[in-house]
């Protein structure tokens, strides 16, 4: 299982703490420290489309109109931080956010 976020962003520690001490093997992946690939970014926003873009989100406000405009992997490969937290791939099938259904279905 690995879970994509970033280590200031207290959904995500959230939802590690609860999977791990669901004694669940849990990788964290710090997006801004290892960079998404095209291939990641792609099969994120395959699944969930623009959903993936956090658009509530101070990163998002400040983009320019132009990157507002674009694809949802042009926004996230511009700007890792604005994708909705955390993104979280398990034996391939993947999981946006951290809400009561999905720590449900990753607990249970």
């Amino acid at each position: 299982m690995v879970l994509y976020g970033i280590p200031t962003c207290d959904t995500c520690k959230r939802a590690l703490k609860t999977l791990q001490a669901a004694g669940k093997d849990v990788t964290f992946r710090d997006i801004r420290a290892t960079p998404l690939t095209a291939a990641e970014i792609a099969a994120i926003t395959d699944e969930f489309g623009d959903l993936a873009v956090n658009k509530q989100s101070t990163t998002y406000r400040g983009f320019k109109d132009f990157l507002k405009a674009s694809d949802p992997e042009d926004q996230i490969a511009a700007q890792p931080t604005v994708m909705k937290r955390p993104v979280i791939e398990d034996g391939g099938t993947w999981y946006l956010g951290w809400d009561a259904a999905v720590e449900a279905a990753l607990t249970a």
